[in-house]
């Protein structure tokens, strides 16, 4: 039996498909934020921190790293519950993809942090800055700099991934698909523009991070630069 593709019936329901796009989208930037600022806070902590947190960083680090995010997803949706801690799904959904970017985000800033010259550190002791005044004034920025295309790719893997909190209801694009295909019957074309939408996202997403990291680190700066075109 031949298959006739009818496109048109993606186009009537396009409004809902941006919707969950659009979700995506903020779901993916919301998550990035939280995760950042935790991933920063632990990188500091795990390279400045006494002996015990420095592990017990560690030992989270390697969790995250270590298992699928499913799994963390549903232990935050479906086993916090039991013990009285409830979420709603898209406050679940930011949660797990916020605690899922920290920890890769959290090993990335450190190779930042430890790629800067130890020199730049002792002349900062040298001037008496405490252990933070260092960090904020003379380790941030060009750690940021030498890490920022990680981040960025690994930004573009959390916009990705965050299809998977389809499994826990969160109406984004992929949840939003999944429920047009299975009562309109037409797969092919919902997964088909889905793709569509998610590789644009990505491509803009690159775009977008590409034009930040030109403006913000190497805009008249000479020499080598850590992201070429």
């Amino acid at each position: 039996m031949k298959y006739v593709f009818q496109f048109g019936i993606v186009w009537d329901h396009l409004p809902a498909l941006l919707e969950g796009a659009w979700l995506t989208i903020r779901l993916s930037l919301g998550a990035f934020a939280l995760g950042f600022a935790i991933a920063v806070l632990l990188a500091f902590l795990r390279t400045a921190g006494p002996r015990p947190l420095r592990a017990a960083i560690a030992a989270y680090v390697e969790f995250i790293r270590n298992t699928p995010f499913l799994v963390q997803l549903f232990i935050i949706y479906f086993s916090l519950p039991a013990v009285g801690i409830r979420f709603e799904a898209i406050t679940a959904a930011l949660l797990g993809m916020s605690l899922n970017f920290s920890g890769y985000a959290t090993e990335i800033i450190r190779s930042g942090i430890e790629a800067v010259p130890r020199s730049q550190i002792e002349a900062g002791y040298s001037l008496g800055f405490t252990r933070l005044q260092i960090f904020r004034n003379i380790i941030v920025f060009p750690a940021l700099r030498t890490v920022y295309p990680a981040l960025a790719s690994q930004f573009v893997l959390l916009m990705l991934g965050s299809s998977i909190v389809a499994a826990i209801s969160a109406e984004e694009l992929t949840a939003v698909t999944n429920t047009l295909q299975s009562t309109t019957f037409r797969a092919f074309e919902f997964y088909f523009v889905a793709t569509g939408l998610y590789l644009l996202m990505a491509i803009f997403a690159r775009l977008l991070l590409h034009a930040i990291y030109w403006t913000v680190f190497e805009r008249g700066r000479p020499g080598e630069r850590v992201w070429s075109r």
